[in-house]
């Protein structure tokens, strides 16, 4: 630094790291963030444009409307156009999602009221857990995400300090009982696409390196979207998303003008807009909270039952995984629905979504995946 012509060398000390977070388990360092002056205002980012504003794509809201009524369906893949709004109903999502509660200081937010799911820092203290109530995670993976990132490491900083071992949570653990969202997910690196193979599978996230022997619960929504353009998604990962959607540009001129009318007053004034969609938004969370109450007494009757597995046997679908999804998407879609029972009215509605992605390659066959399981509906579940 040059003071009155001289210069002089200033001193620094270095930047110390901050300890865990004790509700996320992430590592923040201290001395990358400045502290605002008095006459600045801290950065705050827009909110995201409302679900309820998304004009079109009604099968990709139904889907992730699915997903967030019953978890157990198995996430949702959203293929499609680029700028068809992908990423803005993921996100737009996340705002609608009710509060949950959690354990308080428990980086993966252990449910209170499932005690097998505790991990081994609640289930020894179970008898005198705090509980608050959080938002749902919605965490993004970002492609270029270290596998270290995503599973968890060793916390340097206190190994290096106190000489402890200890474990630093990754994405993982921050998406449990949440959402994790993966953009372009068919460019994912093969070797994160085997651990996410491995905790999909088993929601547990297993961490064996530098002395560490860690499992923690990672119970998570899948959510993926890409351009089938740039590649195709690995079989194993596709099988493990519950609903593929598939979305398109639209073609008619007034749902490309209102497209590009509510983007535009969105960027214009955020706030604005999305004071203006409050309302609608507030709908849809308090259709989500009735939902999930019904769920557990809307029962599936045999009838229906067998409706799937003829579908599933017409198109000559692998293993059972597609009837177990069917029956699973039609029972939430009934509870959005406030529906007594699950028809085959929504077996109907639903069965694109939930098997075009789990058909076997017909070369006799030209017509797509949607068109043969539309033709396979009409067919099996005619009067």
């Amino acid at each position: 630094m040059i003071v009155n012509g001289s210069t002089h060398a200033v001193h620094r000390k270095p930047a110390s790291v901050a300890p865990p977070n004790a509700e996320t388990g992430v590592i923040r360092a201290a001395g990358r963030a400045k502290p605002a002056r008095p006459d600045t205002a801290p950065y705050a980012p827009a909110p995201s444009f409302p679900f309820s504003a998304i004009v079109g794509q009604d099968e990709m809201r139904q889907a992730l409307l699915i997903a967030a009524v019953d978890p157990s369906v198995g996430g949702v893949l959203v293929f499609g156009d680029r700028g068809t709004g992908k990423s803005t109903a993921i996100r737009g999502l996340a705002a609608l999602l009710p509060p949950m509660r959690a354990v308080a200081g428990c980086p993966y937010a252990c449910d209170p009221a499932r005690p097998g799911d505790l991990c081994h820092v609640c289930r020894d203290h179970a008898g005198g857990l705090k509980v608050h109530t959080v938002p749902v995670p919605v965490v993004d993976l970002p492609l270029g995400a270290t596998e270290d990132r995503v599973v968890g490491a060793l916390d340097l900083e206190r190994a290096l300090a106190h000489g402890q071992k200890a474990f630093e949570p990754g994405l993982l653990a921050r998406a449990n009982r949440g959402f994790l969202y993966i953009d372009e997910v068919n460019l994912l690196d093969d070797h994160l696409v085997d651990l996410l193979l491995d905790v999909a599978a088993s929601g547990i996230n297993t961490v064996e390196r530098e002395g560490l022997s860690i499992r923690h619960p990672a119970r998570f929504v899948l959510v993926g979207s890409g351009n089938p353009e740039e590649g195709e998604l690995r079989p194993q990962l596709l099988d493990r998303f519950g609903l593929a959607v598939e979305v398109t540009t639209p073609t008619d001129l007034p749902t490309r003008i209102d497209v590009v009318r509510r983007r535009d007053a969105y960027e214009r004034d955020p706030e604005a807009f999305c004071a203006a969609h409050a309302g609608a938004d507030a709908a849809i969370r308090e259709t989500l909270t009735r939902a999930r109450a019904h769920l557990p007494s809307l029962t599936v009757p045999d009838a229906t039952l067998e409706a799937a597995a003829r579908l599933c046997l017409a198109l000559g679908t692998d293993g059972l995984r597609g009837e177990l999804t069917l029956m699973r998407t039609a029972r939430a879609l009934a509870a959005l629905e406030a529906a007594d029972t699950v028809g085959v009215d929504h077996l109907a509605r639903i069965a694109p979504a939930a098997l075009r992605h789990r058909l076997r390659r017909n070369p006799l066959d030209e017509s797509g995946s949607t068109a043969r399981v539309t033709r396979a509906v009409a067919e099996v579940f005619a009067p």
